[in-house]
């Protein structure tokens, strides 16, 4: 059977507005399916199985049904059905170049562990400066199953005291010659935003460089990131900014900031975005809410998406805990953004988010498919 994709209207009409928003924001693909006449009984009844509307053979179907209904294909010997639908699978996937690796995280996000190995981060300040106790933490992570360790030198919690780049590299250069040394199979990233750090931590063979100004204060970074390889995760800082439309403003700084970023010669396959979550100026939290909600219209970037959140200030706001206590809401928070869109959890908690991402993946995949 013949299957191709439609291109979604974007349209005149609210209704066709509305579809083309929706496809947008929840990731589906417009199929058109072409059956013989003795196969259309057949496809009728399949397609019943992925909870489709489906009109003139023609239906909106999410991402995450792609494979299951590539394998019910299969099943039932459509060689050629299967061939549109990988071809199909395929253009929509997204890959992060980065560094050494490339990342598919189209349905499997990546565990980005953080490794603060400064004293005064908010959660684990202290926890791992200590050379032994940060082996024994990196050990730990990577055999709970974490994809990427994020090593951070330089707090940004509110009201954080800034150090030079000189102290910063003495915190994190042994742990990068450490990790490149000891577990070169694993992606390194570091969360910084000096230049001369970004430098030396590019010669030392991170994979990835985290900078919460958008790589776009100092006019330095790009020259120096175009020519490297590593990947880029850009964020909205919204510390300073007096919002009157926040998700509006928020896309719209994203479109400037990956323009910037490409128009100095890096490549768009290189970026992730993170929505700078925890970073807001106004304090009630209101607007953080907000984009753990609207996440899902960044996925018209077809970029990968941060979720970092992991035991941030919400859950004192919301239900007064002390940080130990806020794994619990940092999970359903998670969740919410991960069904949303989310491919990066920069995660303190390995395990737990192992477990998520793996329960989560078998919820959205789950569709009881008989024999066809």
């Amino acid at each position: 059977m013949k299957i191709s994709e439609f291109e979604i209207p974007t349209g005149h009409t609210l209704a066709e507005q509305n579809l083309y928003a929706t496809a947008q924001r929840q990731r589906m693909v417009g199929l058109a399916f072409h059956p013989q006449a003795e196969e259309s009984e057949r496809l009728q009844a399949m397609l019943a199985h992925f909870d489709l509307v489906v009109v003139d053979d023609q239906a909106l179907v999410p991402i995450t049904a792609l494979t299951p209904m590539t394998q019910a294909f299969e099943q039932a010997g459509d060689e050629e059905a299967v061939a549109d639908l990988n071809a199909i699978h395929d253009a929509h996937r997204v890959y992060w170049q980065a560094g050494r690796f490339k990342f598919d995280v189209t349905e499997t996000p990546l565990i980005y562990g953080i490794l603060n190995v400064s004293p005064d981060s908010f959660y684990d300040g202290g926890r791992f400066v200590a050379f032994d106790d940060m082996r024994a933490q990196v050990s730990k992570m990577v055999d709970a199953g974490v994809d990427v360790i994020e090593v951070g030198g330089q707090t940004t919690r509110p009201g954080f005291t800034e150090i030079d780049a000189d102290t910063e590299w003495q915190r994190v250069g042994p742990v990068i010659d450490f990790l490149t040394t000891n577990f070169p199979q694993v992606p390194l990233a570091i969360d910084t935003y000096k230049y001369s750090v970004m430098q030396r931590a590019i010669d030392a063979g991170v994979d990835i460089i985290n900078d919460v100004n958008a790589f776009v204060d100092d006019p330095q970074k790009l020259p120096l990131l175009a020519k490297s390889n590593v990947g880029l995760l850009t964020m909205h800082s919204n510390r300073d900014v007096e919002y009157t439309d926040l998700s509006t403003e928020m896309l719209a700084f994203f479109t400037k900031n990956l323009q910037a970023l490409e128009d100095a010669g890096i490549a768009r396959e290189r970026i992730a975005l993170d929505q700078g979550i925890g970073y807001a100026k106004v304090a009630d939290g209101q607007q953080d809410y907000t984009m753990m909600r609207n996440i899902e219209l960044l996925n018209a970037f077809k970029r990968p998406l941060m979720v970092a959140i992991s035991r941030k200030g919400f859950g004192a706001q919301l239900f007064n805990l002390p940080k130990d206590d806020r794994l619990a809401v940092t999970l359903i928070a998670e969740s919410a953004m991960f069904l949303r869109g989310g491919n990066i959890l920069r995660v303190h908690d390995i395990v737990e988010t192992v477990q998520l991402r793996k329960m989560l993946q078998v919820i959205e995949s789950a569709y009881w498919l008989p024999q066809v």
